[in-house]
């Protein structure tokens, strides 16, 4: 019965993000389960390589839609090239995001419009885009929030601040497209191994340090994988989930439940 109920064959997953990370692992995953894929991100190579992997898969070619989501006209089009090539859209899956390191005292405000502009204003903006779409097929948004957005920790302010707006965003969506049958989840994932810190300043060593160090602040006594993250997204917009609507999902390995250190 799960199994069958985890299947997207003929169904059509839009992601952001999917040239690495949490989105790339996501859209392995659904290729895994038969979805048919629109990937999103901003390095044609790496989204060619993310599409390669997923057609080895399960033989389906992924649109391929090299944006920037904090571009109005770029969602624009994300939207309308999806459905040009598919005719539907079934899931949402809003992965794209950045980390910029900075307290009250030191982030700048450039650096607090770039962390909200690609975190948050562009969730709503595609979202607002893809809702008509989502009605139609009784879709589902999956939403890639963080443990920074479910608890308070120094150093990273704007983005502490844009996950918290994640959260909100997904229940209050949630809430408003519930009697339509869309679904709004999120998911919280706590430090994974990604390139995301290294994007957000980190060097190599800084890197590995926070790594090591996450080994005690997560009560799993490791960091997370993206494959790990990819499971709760699929899970979430499977019918597995079809009467969950407005929640959020640590994937944290206890992050959130321990004291902040």
């Amino acid at each position: 019965m799960a199994n069958s109920l985890m299947n997207f064959a003929g169904k059509v997953v839009l992601i952001t993000g999917a040239s690495s990370g949490i989105g790339a692992a996501a859209a392995i995953k659904f290729s895994r389960l038969s979805a048919q894929l629109s990937l999103i991100g901003r390095k044609t190579e790496n989204l060619k390589e993310v599409a390669k992997q997923c057609k080895e898969i399960n033989g389906q070619d992924p649109l391929i839609i090299t944006g920037d989501v904090t571009k109005e006209e770029d969602n624009a089009r994300i939207i309308k090239e999806t459905i040009d090539k598919f005719g539907k859209l079934d899931v949402l899956v809003n992965n794209a995001g950045i980390i910029e390191v900075g307290t009250i005292e030191n982030t700048s405000m450039e650096q607090y419009d770039r962390v909200m502009n690609t975190n948050v204003r562009s969730i709503y903006h595609l979202t607002m885009l893809a809702v008509p779409h989502l009605i139609e097929t009784k879709g589902s948004i999956v939403n890639v929030s963080s443990v920074n957005g479910l608890r308070s920790f120094p150093g990273v302010l704007a983005y502490n601040l844009s996950k918290m707006a994640v959260e909100q965003f997904t229940r209050c969506v949630a809430l408003e497209l519930a009697a339509k049958g869309v679904r709004c989840n999120s998911v919280s994932p706590g430090v994974t191994v990604t390139n995301l810190h290294k994007r957000g300043g980190m060097d190599e060593e800084t890197y590995n340090k926070f790594l090591e160090h996450s080994k005690n602040t997560h009560a799993m006594g490791r960091p997370g994988q993206a494959s790990e993250v990819a499971e709760a997204i699929a899970f979430l917009a499977s019918e597995c989930a079809s009467f969950t609507t407005g929640t959020s999902i640590p994937v944290d390995g206890g992050r959130h439940a321990m004291c902040p250190r």
